[in-house]
């Protein structure tokens, strides 16, 4: 039995849109590994979200989030998936809560491009002349959308950490966890994590759930 907000329910069953984002998040993992070197690097070339961008950013805002960087990778993403996904999927219901994974995810994407911007013109006006190149993946971005959701519209849920075993309420796990995103952006120039795409998947899930919420087709 789920604890949702004082009363008691059955256990949510995996609903249609998260088994199937699980599946093809797995599909793609399991294809990325199998993939002969040669081919490898091509596959993340032009699936990953690059930038510089160019024609291909049109597609890699999507396509990037459903690669994963290796195993930890993925298993964290999709148990989150799996954790916050299903109960949101059931509040929004499955269209709506597709539609609002993909803009979670894309707006990430679209925030890191712009972090990648600022990196890029610090490094000019620092006078280098050899620019990185850089890469993103992962459905982080539309998993911290999720976490988002679920902590504006189960904000009294407790959710109970493994690291350090403390037990929190959904508003305050989600307000914590942005504040060190938010820190880690910040402080961790250079980091192989995007902070700041973790930042653009609640944020965009923010605005979208306000928007909804103002055109009263979600209640929270």
């Amino acid at each position: 039995m789920d604890n949702y907000n004082g009363y008691y329910r059955p256990q949510i069953n995996m609903p249609p849109v998260v088994k199937n984002l699980l599946i093809i998040n797995v599909m793609v993992f399991i294809t990325q590994m199998l993939l002969p070197a040669s081919l490898k690097g091509w596959f993340y070339n032009t699936f990953a979200l690059s930038f510089p961008i160019g024609i291909k950013t049109l597609y890699q805002t999507v396509s990037y989030m459903f690669m994963h960087a290796n195993f930890s990778h993925l298993l964290f993403n999709m148990f989150a998936l799996w954790m916050f996904g299903r109960i949101v999927e059931y509040d929004l219901g499955s269209k709506r809560f597709l539609t609002y994974y993909l803009i979670c995810g894309v707006g990430a994407g679209l925030i890191q491009i712009g972090v990648n911007f600022v990196e890029i013109g610090s490094l000019v006006a620092q006078g280098y002349t050899h620019l990185p190149r850089f890469s993103t993946v992962g459905a982080s971005g539309a998993v911290f959308g999720l976490l988002l959701a679920y902590g504006m519209l189960h904000p009294n849920n407790i959710i109970m950490l493994m690291f350090p075993p403390v037990a929190l309420k959904a508003k305050w796990f989600v307000v914590i966890y942005g504040a060190l995103e938010l820190f880690g952006g910040v402080a961790s120039s250079g980091s192989n994590v995007a902070h700041f795409a973790h930042l653009g998947g609640m944020l965009f899930g923010l605005l979208l759930l306000r928007y909804w919420k103002k055109k009263h087709k979600i209640w929270y």
